[in-house]
């Protein structure tokens, strides 16, 4: 028996555009904006991988015309407090470094002044790993064709989601391990807790057993 057919299904170019959106998502930034009120101190914090390049453009815009000595500073540590860059009276600039290890980076404004002034507008723009490359160097430089470029820009991005995917792996290995840990530890609690019901309640018959025959209720 034979089955209905139809006319042949027509694939849409979804699929397509949906790849290349996952492939070039990464790589599309959005820069960050904010204001920044008088004294205050705001912080944004990223969890970066190790041995990654970070680079970073901000500007911030003072709309005080210079009244009340406004001053902003700009600071970025890690997790020990390593000072990774520092810039005072900051009003726009770049900044890159590379990561030594997998840590938690912390970027700080903070804005310094007197009187009544209108907050500072603040506009970040972070990149790290394939994002932070500037491709059109590197062809300068290595005398690539466009599409080499584009196709040494999909192998970095490729390279950079195989080892997310080996940090993923690893991470779930140690939790793993945390996890069987955990169990084994909570077992041989469980069994010493055991023991030690067993032993006090032999304690306390064998103690009232005495107590009774110290008054004489039973022989």
């Amino acid at each position: 028996m034979s089955g209905l057919s139809g006319p042949p299904t027509r694939r849409g170019p979804f699929p397509l555009a949906l790849l290349l959106l996952f492939l070039l998502g990464p790589s599309l930034v959005l820069a960050i904006s904010f204001h920044l009120p008088i004294n205050s101190r705001k912080c944004l914090r990223e969890e970066i991988h190790k041995d990654l390049l970070v680079t970073g453009a901000y500007e911030i815009s003072d709309q005080s015309g210079g009244a009340g000595g406004l001053r902003s500073h700009l600071k970025i540590t890690d997790s020990a407090g390593h000072i990774l860059y520092s810039k005072e009276d900051a009003t726009k600039g770049k900044f890159a470094f590379t990561t030594e290890d997998y840590d938690m980076f912390e970027v700080c404004f903070e804005s310094k002044g007197t009187g009544r002034i209108p907050d500072q507008l603040v506009i970040l723009d972070m990149k790290h790993g394939v994002e932070a490359k500037n491709y059109e160097e590197i062809a300068k430089v290595e005398k690539l064709k466009p599409l080499e470029v584009e196709l040494r820009r999909l192998e970095d991005l490729s390279e950079s989601i195989v080892n997310d995917f080996a940090y993923m792996e690893k991470r779930e290995e140690e939790m793993r391990d945390t996890n069987e840990s955990t169990n084994t530890r909570v077992l041989y609690f469980s069994i010493f807790s055991m023991f030690c019901l067993i032993g006090l309640a032999t304690w306390q018959v064998f103690y009232l057993r005495r107590f009774f025959k110290a008054k004489k209720l039973i022989e």
